[in-house]
């Protein structure tokens, strides 16, 4: 069973910086897209970041771009999200998500299956 445990959010001030956490278990890590995606009230969720296959190169959404990093530890399991520069409107849930298979759309919340428990990241103007 796919199990993804996010964490590390938190109350930060605009222009501070949060990591956050993702451990993954009951999968094969190398043959998964990871993603990292939020949702804020009354939005819809959005991707933020993530990697097609372990190993490839990143996606970023634009908003972020720059100032967002993602990054895996395969023998851990675990994705993170190095997030700097925060700002306000980077307030909301954030999830790890996971999908069997390699793609070059892995931004696309639609086309992942595997989901863990948000974690709230507020930003304070």
């Amino acid at each position: 069973e796919v199990q993804l445990v996010a964490s590390g959010g938190g109350l930060v001030q605009a222009g501070g910086s949060l990591r956050l956490s993702c451990a993954a278990s009951g999968f094969t890590f190398d043959d998964y897209a990871i993603g990292w995606f939020r949702q804020a009230p009354g939005e819809e969720r959005e991707g933020v970041s993530c990697i097609p296959i372990i190993g490839d190169s990143a996606y970023y959404a634009h908003s972020v771009k720059g100032r967002f990093t993602i990054s895996s530890d395969n023998v851990k399991k675990m994705v993170y999200l190095q997030m700097n520069s925060l700002k306000s409107e980077d307030t909301a849930v954030y999830y790890c998500a996971a999908r069997y298979g390699t793609t070059r759309l892995c931004l696309l919340p639609a086309l992942y299956d595997s989901w863990g428990k948000g974690t709230q990241v507020t930003v304070s103007s």
